[in-house]
């Protein structure tokens, strides 16, 4: 039997739960719905979702507080979308920061949250499965660099500092995160979990441009970030993990 894909959403708002679960499943999708995050984490310790559409405004725990739970936690490989009644830049940034990989402001129409999850779905089985994120707190040492987990701090080998912008330490991130391994720019793009509309994607070369000048990396015959030609990119030596100062 083919697999169908389950979706969870958790909304506090009934009216908001029944149309799009009604609208989901007949177009195709498993939908198990939640109205908070007590009946989330009941759920999600009984069965398996392969994604989560999450809203932010809710009475309790946020869905910025849940999306964190998720990520730090057993569930952290689920994709999540997030929803907000809220035009706010804010939360959306916030909302990427902690693990989000999609964002819909409402309202919305059900056939664009459908397009939004079907395109995180197909973003995310492009990966192979043993990519995973480290856990923050560790300390990451590759050739003369160590980025540090905890403070953010991109150091040199004369522990000087080296400031980096929100894209540019989510991407370093990635490449220490799965050192000599080529990834694409669709990788790429789902790995830092930044959903930074079409900005980003348009402009995942440039900011690959920026990461090795913060490198000190020679454009021309790069030593840390290589380009595979027609593949992609390829943090091209090990790094060491250690637990970071706290």
């Amino acid at each position: 039997m083919d697999h169908i894909d389950h979706i969870l959403i958790v909304d506090d708002d009934r009216e908001i739960r029944d149309l799009v679960s009604s609208y989901l499943r007949k177009n195709g999708l498993r939908v198990t719905v939640a109205a908070d995050g007590r009946q989330m984490r009941a759920f999600l310790d009984a069965d398996r979702v392969d994604l989560i559409v999450l809203d932010i405004m809710m009475p309790g725990d946020d869905g910025l507080v849940l999306c964190r739970e998720l990520r730090a936690g057993k569930h952290k490989a689920a994709p999540v979308l997030m929803l907000t009644a809220r035009n706010d830049e804010t939360d959306r940034i916030v909302g990427l920061e902690m693990g989000a990989d999609d964002y819909l402001a409402k309202p919305f129409a059900a056939r664009e949250l459908l397009a939004r999850i079907k395109a995180v779905l197909r973003r995310a089985r492009m990966l192979p499965p043993n990519l995973q994120v480290t856990e923050a707190g560790q300390l990451l040492t590759f050739g003369e660099w160590r980025l540090d987990t905890v403070a953010r701090h991109l150091l040199d080998g004369e522990d000087t500092a080296v400031a980096l912008s929100g894209a540019e330490y989510r991407l370093l991130r990635v490449f220490l995160d799965h050192p000599q391994r080529v990834l694409s720019r669709d990788q790429l793009l789902n790995l830092t979990q930044g959903r930074e509309a079409e900005l980003f994607e348009r402009s995942i070369d440039l900011l690959v441009s920026r990461v090795r000048q913060r490198l000190r990396d020679d454009a021309r015959e790069p030593a840390y970030i290589k380009t595979v030609r027609s593949e992609g990119y390829v943090l091209a030596m090990p790094v060491e993990i250690t637990q970071a100062r706290q």
